[in-house]
């Protein structure tokens, strides 16, 4: 029988069809979804939970393409700064200073702000990502995890050679977690040498997984890269093998039409950050061009040191506003697209086509959307109003993989008091700088 039942919604599908169910009704037995229909056909069910979306928007979890989820302890840390400097003067420095215990307790906090904030699903790239895996499993969230490997040592695995043996245990100890799935993630082409790069290739190969990786983020990067290897970067990316269906891109601002397009015809997947581009004035990805490529495409949030939150709402603001502007043509980038991205079309990036869409068989991650507010009254067109006037704050009810993370504002997974607490004392530690 269905274990639980979210009704007295709106249902947005977010199927490709774009199918929208007045008055409608998602059941889910386990961790799948039995029923999405209209609510009065619905089959009984006596003895079900249910949560109550008191007229408001049931749709699919969203998808976070890109994070470095206990950056959150760095959140304000250092700001408006150029990339380089925010990284190497700044972001390096304090990362030196990081243990389990606090990748633990940001990860947590990390964990909260997306639970509250709508987002089920999100990629993650960091340190000591075996406690990233540990906080996503206890908490009930939906995640690709991976180790960041580069060329000097780590304050979590020291030399190299303990990078890929942390990598290899956290792909084979996840190879069949109903929610959590390891990658390979080499931090990026400017601090990972052409046998590091071929090495994690290899490995991606061998494990059957991802191989997760920075490129293209800014033109300094590109010059970087032309420097020291006489190409661009995806050139250079693929004279070591590695362009191809396990290639999953973060950010790709400077790519060139025909690189796009080679993308595209090579399975890649890249995820968009408008927001930390913006913030770091890295520049702006060319959405039409990937779009128009048929480029799998995901939305991401970026870690909050350079963000500085984990609000997709926010992010699909900005996303659909920045390329408007930046292209003269306010048809660019619709509020429907958008929202694709944080939910489909990011669940294909993730190698899930059941995930980010509500439909019998799909994955149940659920979130509902309180409408009966001011700045989301009234309500023509409810895309419009989740891109351009809703935020993560707006979230009633979060639901992933069948468990009920949050009900009406409540996290029901975690002690937000306590992680609220630990994180200050974690990121006292980090910094030398109190929380005000």
């Amino acid at each position: 029988m269905p274990e639980l039942c979210i009704k007295n919604g709106t249902v947005l599908t977010m199927d490709q069809a774009g199918t929208v169910i007045p008055d409608g009704a998602v059941l889910v037995e386990g961790s799948r979804i039995s029923y999405c229909g209209p609510r009065g056909q619905m089959p009984p069910a006596p003895g079900r939970r249910e949560l109550d979306a008191r007229g408001g928007l049931i749709l699919p979890g969203l998808i976070n393409g890109h994070t470095h989820a206990a950056m959150t302890l760095l959140r304000g840390l250092a700001d408006d700064l150029p990339l380089d400097t925010w990284l190497n003067e700044h972001i390096f420095p304090a990362e030196r200073n990081l243990t389990a215990q606090s990748v633990y307790w940001g990860t947590m906090l990390a964990l909260a702000e997306m639970i509250k904030g709508g987002t089920t699903c999100f990629c993650d790239m960091y340190l000591f990502a075996h406690q990233v895996a540990r906080a996503v499993d206890q908490v009930g969230l939906r995640a690709v995890v991976g180790e960041v490997i580069y060329d000097f040592p780590s304050p979590s695995y020291g030399e190299l050679d303990n990078g890929f043996a942390v990598s290899e245990d956290l792909i084979r100890r996840y190879q069949d977690h109903p929610r959590i799935t390891g990658a390979v993630m080499p931090h990026a082409l400017y601090t990972c040498s052409p046998p590091l790069l071929t090495r994690a290739g290899q490995m991606a190969q061998d494990l059957d997984c991802d191989i997760n990786i920075h490129m293209s983020e800014t033109l300094h990067e590109t010059q970087t890269i032309l420097e020291r290897h006489g190409a661009r970067p995806l050139a250079h990316a693929a004279s070591l093998g590695l362009v191809g269906p396990r290639l999953w891109i973060d950010h790709g601002v400077d790519l060139h039409a025909d690189e796009i397009q080679r993308l595209a015809q090579a399975g890649c997947r890249l995820s968009l950050l408008p927001e930390s581009n913006m913030k770091l004035a890295s520049g702006l990805a060319n959405l039409g061009a990937m779009l128009q490529a048929g480029l799998r495409l995901s939305l991401g949030t970026d870690g909050c040191a350079s963000n500085n939150d984990l609000d997709l709402f926010g992010e699909m603001d900005s996303c659909a506003k920045v390329h408007k502007a930046a292209y003269l043509d306010p048809t660019n980038s619709p509020a429907r697209t958008v929202l694709e991205l944080a939910t489909r079309r990011g669940g294909d990036v993730f190698g899930q086509p059941d995930l980010g869409m509500l439909k019998p068989g799909a994955l149940a991650d659920v979130i509902v959307i309180d409408t009966d507010q001011p700045h989301l009254t009234p309500m023509y067109n409810p895309y419009s109003h989740l891109v351009y006037a809703a935020s993560g704050a707006d979230v009633m009810h979060t639901v992933c993989h069948g468990q009920v993370l949050m009900a009406d504002r409540k996290l029901l997974t975690m002690d937000e008091e306590e992680v609220l607490a630990r994180a200050k004392e974690e990121a006292f530690r980090l910094s030398g700088r109190r929380s005000l």
